[in-house]
């Protein structure tokens, strides 16, 4: 099963990312400032399409902002989306 990994720099920009066989097949860019979790852009290599790890992704995100506080501000298209489908699941989380 996929590993979802973070990396943040000293500026606290970064992604959450999965690797398989050391190859990183998604990604999800993020910035933190302050209270605020910027979602930027979600990627998954054609290699990696129909696991389900834009969701994964997704669920790892959404557990680091709960366990840091932080809100969500979601640029990404992706999360953004489903922030909309599922508003009741994502609403402690959500920058309004």
């Amino acid at each position: 099963m996929e590993e979802v990994k973070l990396y943040l720099d000293e500026k606290k920009h970064g992604q959450f990312f999965i690797t398989d066989d050391e190859a990183q097949i998604a990604e999800m860019e993020i910035g933190i400032s302050e209270n605020d979790l910027t979602v930027y852009h979600t990627e998954v290599l054609p290699k990696g399409k129909g696991k389900g790890l834009g969701k994964k992704l997704l669920s790892a995100m959404v557990d680091y902002a709960r366990k840091n506080k932080l809100k969500v501000i979601a640029l990404c298209p992706f999360v953004h989306s489903q922030f909309k489908r599922h508003p009741e699941e994502y609403a402690d989380i959500l920058k309004q």
